[in-house]
Order: structure tokens, then sequence, then C-alpha cells
């Protein structure tokens, strides 16, 4: 994929409040309840998969081709609940960055109000992947201690561009696979549900984040672009690199260390990822944000 990234397009921000009236006015129209919406009671039905099997780490692999569907099936079920536990984990990062963002601002405008409503999207969306986790019989994964340290470090210390930037970069790649994943019939329904609740809410979050990003951007000086731009990277290449833990090849019934193995060489997998952050990519180019050291944090997620 060719890009530059030497000089960003000028952006017009949209005003302020303008974008965040639309969108509340989107979210009271088109907004669901996992606790009614989603079919918590039958009984999980292990002859689905728990996501499309192409999006598998394993897929197209020597392992994924000795393997027989029914333990196929159970990897991506396992999959499909660890990438559920790493969206909560993100979700809790990003609703305290919302908030520590609109503290003490104006509670009457339209923009603090959207940002307290994307919350509680968020919310609902944590409760629903955790149940749909423990639906598809798995454990409670979690990321790597030190990934959970810079997390916290993060949503600390992020501020404006970064903060909505590094939103955008974990919902696009999760935005990607999870319209395959709601539209496949060979995906266990409730878990098709669940998809499609959270691409349709998320689109209003991403659509908000992009927005907040031109705006902070637009009174960056290089400095600033150099510094957030590497921010956003790491914070990508954490986010991405935590989303399938080690331990779902183990609670599958597969060699653990063998399938950590093939997983990490997999070029099927690898492309897969590239080809879901293409736009994500050429947002980062427009705006400048894909500077030279950030770009080698995306290269080692294999998100370009």
């Amino acid at each position: 994929m060719a890009l530059n990234i030497s000089r960003p397009r000028t952006e017009h921000p949209t005003p302020d409040g303008d974008t965040a009236r639309r969108l509340l006015d989107s979210s009271a129209q088109l907004s669901y309840d996992p606790l009614t919406e989603v079919d918590w009671e039958t009984p999980l039905d292990k002859g689905f998969h728990g996501a499309s099997p192409e999006w598998s780490t394993l897929y197209g692999t020597a392992y994924w081709n000795e393997m027989t569907e029914a333990q196929r099936k159970a990897l991506t079920r396992q999959e499909a609940a660890s990438v559920a536990s790493t969206g909560i984990w993100f979700e809790m990062i990003l609703q305290q960055m919302v908030l520590r963002d609109i503290y003490a601002k104006d509670p009457t405008s339209d923009t603090f109000q959207w940002a307290l409503t994307e919350i509680a999207d968020e919310c609902r969306h944590s409760i629903m992947f955790a149940r749909g986790a423990k639906k598809l019989e798995a454990p409670a994964y979690r990321p790597h201690r030190i990934a959970v340290e810079l997390g916290r470090l993060f949503k600390t210390v992020a501020f404006g561009e970064a903060a909505y930037a590094a939103i955008l970069v974990a919902e696009e790649v999760l935005d990607v696979m999870q319209r395959d994943w709601m539209r496949d019939e060979r995906v266990v329904p409730f878990v098709r549900t669940i998809n499609n609740i959270h691409v349709v809410e998320e689109s209003r979050h991403m659509k908000f984040a992009r927005d907040e990003t031109r705006r902070h951007l637009a009174r960056a000086g290089r400095v600033r672009r150099q510094i957030q731009s590497l921010l956003i990277a790491v914070a990508a290449y954490v986010i991405v690199t935590s989303m399938v833990n080690r331990k779902v090849y183990a609670n599958a019934g597969l060699d653990e260390d063998r399938a950590i193995r093939e997983a990490k060489a997999n070029e099927h997998h690898k492309s897969m990822m590239r080809s879901s952050c293409s736009g994500l990519m050429e947002f980062l180019t427009s705006v400048g944000l894909l500077t030279k050291p950030a770009l080698f944090f995306y290269q080692r997620a294999n998100l370009i």
C-alpha cells in the first residue's frame, strides 16, 4: 500500500457541536438494548463458529489444515471471546479518556451530551461482550500485565487527538472484522447479533472520533504532531497484539506452543489485518499522524 507520509492535507474541522447534534439524533432513532435484542437463553450450539473462520489466527496454516471441523469451531469461539474481552478492556480506557476530556465543560452543549451518550453505549457494549464471552464458554481473557499497565498510563496521559485517534484505531479494526462476522451464517446467531449492534452504534463513535481528531489537530504544531502520532501508534500496537490471548489455543484443545508459532508466521492473517486498516491509514495520513516513527509500530502490528 503506497502512502504519502510527508505532508498532511488541509482539513476543515466540523463546527463544534454540529456533528454531536446529528449523532444525538441518530442515537435517538437507532440504538439497541442488548439485554432484549440478543438471544441469551438458547444454549450454545457448538455446530457454529464464533467468528468467520477466515479471521482465525491459524486459518491457512498447516495446523489449521490438520484440525477437525469441531476443533476449528472451538478455536474461533475462543478467539471471538478473546477479542470481546480485549474490547471490554479498551472500552474502559475509552470511557475514562472521554470523561476526562469533557470534565467541567458546558453540560448543556450537544458535544457534552453526545460524549455521555457514547459512554453509555460503551457501558452497554462491555456488558454485552462480557455476557457473550461467557456464553461462548470462554474464561476471562485479560491482556498481558505489561499491556494492562501501558493502558493505565495511556488513559492517564493521552489527551486531545491522541485520545480520539486511539479510539478510532481500536474501533476501525473491530468494525471491519465484525462486519464480516455479522453477515456470516457459519457464525453462531447470538454473536452475529452482538456484532450487528456494535457495528451500528460504533459507526457513530468513529464519526465523532474522526471529527474530534481533526478539531484538536487544527491547533497542533509539528512537534506535537510528532509526539502524538508516536503515542497513537504505540497504543495501536498494544491493542492489536492483545486481541487474541495465547491461552485460546490450549482452551480449544490445541498444542499452545505450536499454535503460537504458526499464528505468528501466518501471512494470511497479517493480510487480513492490513486490509482491515486501509481506510484508517488513509485517514491518519490525511491528518498528518502517519509519521515515519509511527509507521514502525503499525508495520510491527501488521496494520500496514
